[in-house]
Formats: C-alpha cells, structure tokens, sequence
C-alpha cells in the first residue's frame, strides 16, 4: 500500500520500520527540529532522524492544518495513512487529504485514558493491564472507532520507559493487521462507549513530588508511573545534621503489612516489623535497609539518583551516602 507517516517520538519507530519494509512509505510528516540538551542545539524528532536514514521523503510542519500543506499531502495519493505521537490535531480537512483509511496508534485500552499520557496514568492509577488501540481519527480526543486492540499486563517491577519501549514494540503487529483487514475489504470499527472513558493529561514537573502517607502499592505505582519522567524527586534529610540531599527515587517494592502482627518498629530495628499501629514512625521515616515507613507498610527503595548523576541500585548508592534508621525522606 502507498501510505503517509505522521509521527514525531520513538514510540512509532518501530511501526515506521515495519510499514516501511512491508509497504511503500511516500511521505513521513513530523514535527520541525527543536532545541535540545544542555547547548539547546536544534535536533530533528527521532522520526525525522530514522527516516532521513533510510531514505524517505521527509515533510517537516508545526501546522500540519496549513491549506498549502494540505494540498501538498492530497498530491501523495495515499490509500492510507498511519498517525503516533504526532503531537498536533488533524484538521477534517487534512484527514480527508491523507487517503481512505486514516488511523492512530494509542498507547492504552480504549476508553480509558484517553490524552498525551497513557502510559503513565495506566500505572499511576495502579491498573494491572494495558495495551494498544488503533482507531480512526475522529475530532473529540482519542475518540474515534476502535478497529484493533492489543492487551499486556503491568508487572509492578517495571517502569513508565520501560512499559513505553515494551508497547511501542508490539505497535507493528497490531498495525499491520488493522491495514490487512482494510486491504482484505473486512476492516470494521467498534465505537467508543463515551461513559467509560478516563483522561490521561500531560505530566509536567509539578507533578514529581509525593506524599508517603500513602500506602505502599499506591506510592510504588506512582513512582514508577513517573519514571523515567518527570522523575520522583525527595529530599533526604539526615537526623543528626542540616544537611539536606535531593535525590530522585526511581524504583522501589511495596510492602504492605499483615494487621494481625504484633510489634510496631522502631527507626533502629534491624529487621522489618510489620505493624501499623499509633507506634508505627511517621511517613518518610528511614528504617533498615532502605525501606521508608508509610500508610500501612513500608516502600524498599532499588533504584535512586543523585540529580545528574547516574541511576544507581540502593546498595550502591548507600556506600557513598549511607542512610541511617531514623534519617527522613520528604
């Protein structure tokens, strides 16, 4: 098939190789380069950069809408067109230009969490499964038909990235299928049901500090819902001194407590206690071992960062900057 690309992030470079060795790609439409890194040196979108490799006619736009642009992609004669993490809305217009089958790759299980942050919400809001959507576009948000959906459980060890590269991995497969049925004449969309749909908006940095008086398979879902990022960021602060160290938590194990135990710990036990009574330290309290008191249990930090250094596993981490029971995190 002679199809158009939009796309601007990683998550669709996998699905543009694929379509790329199995169809004849006449235009990759992305976003123009933007200032990037510590120097704010112009940088192409990863999309631009794949496809200028492999050779593909490239159109950059940040008004894909624009009626000359439109002109230039109704000239492409595409049968299709294939939309992920473009990151601009399509105009009915420039939709009726791209071709008879105009579909958009989404990184949840339509309905729910419909917007720019799919991924991160699905684990924020501690769901144990989530998957791919590909739909028609339509102009409310996210809420065109459902032609194919794509499931993969959350495992409570993996993080935003690594669930992103995982789903970003299975979008050929679900693709390719969609464009199948459409070749085949037996493509059929499924609608939507409205009253079942959840938001997924932008993360901004506002949104990386937590509260730990939160139980713990809620805090572990957040962390990891917002790593890599916008980060989880903390303060540590050590019990005999000022000193304050900023640290970014970025994997940890939930560890909620049996109600029936008996002995509530202390700061300085030297083996996990499970019991949240009014005994029980206050929430952000270091106790052994990496394990941070919480709303009825404890959070075991695995993975940290000092901001700008290299993401380190606790144990190494605490040979240079041993945290000490009774230590607080903020």
């Amino acid at each position: 098939m002679r199809l158009i690309f939009l796309g601007a992030g990683e998550f669709g470079l996998p699905t543009l190789a694929m379509l790329h060795a199995s169809h004849q790609v006449a235009a990759v439409v992305t976003q123009p380069d933007r200032p990037a890194g510590r120097r704010q040196e112009l940088t192409p979108t990863a999309i631009a950069t794949w496809a200028t490799a492999a050779g593909l006619p490239v159109f950059k736009t940040d008004n894909a809408n624009e009626e000359s642009f439109v002109a230039q992609m109704a000239a492409v004669h595409a049968q299709a067109a294939v939309v992920i993490a473009f990151g601009q809305k399509l105009s009915p217009a420039l939709i009726a230009a791209l071709g008879p089958l105009v579909i958009n790759l989404h990184a949840s299980l339509l309905p729910k969490y419909r917007g720019a942050a799919p991924i991160n919400w699905a684990m924020i809001q501690g769901e144990s499964e989530t998957g791919l959507s590909v739909i028609s576009l339509a102009q409310r948000m996210d809420g065109g038909l459902i032609y194919a959906q794509s499931r993969t459980p959350i495992s409570p060890t993996e993080t935003a990235g690594e669930l992103h590269d995982r789903l970003s991995a299975m979008g050929p497969a679900v693709v390719a299928q969609v464009l199948t049925d459409f070749e085949a004449g037996h493509l059929n969309g499924q609608p939507q049901i409205d009253a079942q749909a959840t938001r997924a908006p932008k993360l901004s940095k506002a949104d990386s500090r937590i509260d730990f008086d939160q139980p713990p398979a809620t805090l572990r879902a957040r962390i990891h819902g917002l790593t890599p990022w916008p980060g989880v960021a903390a303060t540590w602060v050590r019990q005999n001194s000022a000193k304050e160290q900023p640290i970014l938590i970025r994997r940890v194990v939930d560890e909620p407590v049996d109600s029936d135990a008996a002995t509530p710990p202390t700061p300085a036990t030297t083996a996990f206690c499970p019991l949240p009574t009014a005994n029980w330290p206050a929430p952000g309290t270091i106790l052994e071992n990496g394990r941070i008191a919480v709303q009825g249990g404890t959070i075991r930090l695995l993975e940290l960062q000092v901001p700008g250094g290299r993401i380190m596993s606790f144990a190494d981490f605490a040979r240079g900057h041993p945290m000490v029971p009774g230590d607080f995190i903020r």
